[in-house]
């Protein structure tokens, strides 16, 4: 893969954007997942951390005391009003720091960006409900002093950049993008942009999401009442309603017939390599190139089953300058939908033609579908397979759905490959795909 590049602009300075560290605040079996090695751990023997309690969910569990070990200098007056998304986000963050060997506290990142991906916004509902409903007459001057320094940490989806842009000092790009279950994803993009143009040498990304548990059983309950009135109303052209949670995720298997939820955070570094280089940073892989489409459909909640809008985002990450022929391995975005599943098959199956059946798998079944950290995620572990040369097999799956394009090594074993080059997916509903193009250190 030595082409040169149609599209020169796309590689504006020749910067390399390197992976220097990766962190994690996650659902773990006996404790939360932080580090690289542990969540290698998780995913490489295809562990699954949901746990049932009603519907199945992935919880992180992280206590104060986790969180005052690795902060112990906040200013109370501001760290008392964190929601859990704050905490999860600079945990992730304290984390990928201290695998890149970075120090927040000298001033490592004075200028580096720090950009954030959140989806949700169950965990800013508390503070915002605390101020509507809060009575002027009644409310004393420091009780109202503390509801407006929690609402105004805590209120706009732009929550945690504004925390970790404290924690870090960071004098550099600061801000959030809210696309869903791509929303970390669309920021690797953004760190790879800025650093190969020569914004920044660092770039902090972040994915952070949390899910009320609440909010989900009370759904399964409302839908239990009002699945037996929607089927005897339903037509044809009509939707399933919602599906339930109340069965384990299985991407790719032939049992899928659900999506359970999880909370967390990821954190990503990235850097030019000349910098990660003379400070003798350990590199995990490139981001090479990414791209985004959309499905241009009118319901803002649907998605087409073509796949045809991912194929034409990998046809765009890829250029002219990559062979599809050298990207023997796929980290899939699939959350057990049945639909996902369709679209990622046909999308194969039109990219790499009927004579191919590359490796695809996807590890939501280790921590359930989380949302923003998805894109980190995916990257952090497909970065750890291209370094061993191992593929994780996809959590869940142990018998495969009939008709896939793939091969989503079920079971609980790694599978060896010896690659440089892989992709990454990452959808919203609305028929958002996005791609991302990862290479090994000395890929090209």
């Amino acid at each position: 893969m030595n082409r040169e590049a149609d599209n020169p602009e796309e590689f504006e300075s020749g910067r390399d954007a390197v992976v220097t560290g990766v962190g994690f605040c996650l659902p773990g079996q006996e404790k939360p997942v932080f580090t690289a090695e542990e969540a290698w751990d998780v995913a490489a023997n295809g562990r699954s951390c949901l746990r049932y309690d009603e519907v199945y969910y992935g919880s992180v569990g992280l206590t104060q005391e986790m969180f005052d070990e690795r902060f112990p200098d906040l200013p109370p007056f501001f760290s008392r009003h964190y929601t859990t998304a704050h905490r999860y986000g600079l945990v992730s963050l304290s984390e990928a720091c201290a695998d890149a060997g970075l120090n927040y506290r000298d001033g490592a990142l004075g200028e580096a960006a720090i950009l954030v991906g959140r989806g949700g916004v169950d965990a800013s509902i508390d503070s915002y409900l605390s101020v509507l409903r809060a009575d002027p007459d009644t409310t004393t001057a420091p009780e109202a002093m503390e509801l407006f320094v929690a609402a105004q940490q805590a209120v706009t989806p732009s929550d945690v950049a504004l925390v970790q842009g404290a924690l870090t000092r960071s004098n550099g790009p600061c801000y959030t993008v809210s696309c869903g279950c791509a929303s970390s994803a669309v920021q690797i993009g953004t760190a790879r942009r800025m650093i190969a143009q020569g914004e920044v040498d660092i770039a902090v990304v972040t994915g952070v999401d949390v899910f009320n548990v609440q909010l989900i059983q009370n759904i399964q309950r409302l839908l239990h009442g009002a699945q037996q009135t929607y089927d005897a109303l339903r037509t044809p052209d009509m939707p399933e309603l919602v599906p339930s949670f109340l069965s384990l995720m299985r991407p790719y298997d032939r049992r899928a017939d659900c999506i359970n939820h999880g909370e967390g955070s990821a954190t990503v570094i990235i850097e030019s390599r000349e910098h990660a280089v003379r400070r003798g940073a350990h590199l995990y892989g490139q981001v090479l190139s990414t791209a985004m489409t959309r499905d241009g459909l009118a319901n803002p909640l649907a998605c087409e089953d073509t796949g045809s809008e991912l194929v034409s985002a990998v046809r765009r990450c890829l250029g002219d300058r990559w062979d599809l022929a050298d990207v023997p391995y796929v980290h899939g975005g699939s959350d057990g939908n049945l639909v996902v599943t369709t679209f990622e098959s046909n999308a194969i199956r039109e990219l790499y033609g009927p004579d191919r059946r590359p490796l695809m798998t996807s590890q939501e079944g280790c921590f359930g579908h989380n949302g923003a950290p998805a894109g980190c995620v995916g990257v952090a572990l497909t970065l750890m397979m291209l370094e061993r040369g191992e593929v994780c097999p996809t959590a869940n799956c142990e018998d495969p759905a009939d008709g896939l394009s793939f091969d989503p090594v079920p079971g609980v074993r790694t599978r060896p490959l010896d690659f440089d080059y892989a992709l990454t997916f990452n959808y919203q509903v609305g028929g958002v795909k996005n791609a991302i193009l990862l290479g090994s250190t000395h890929a090209v």
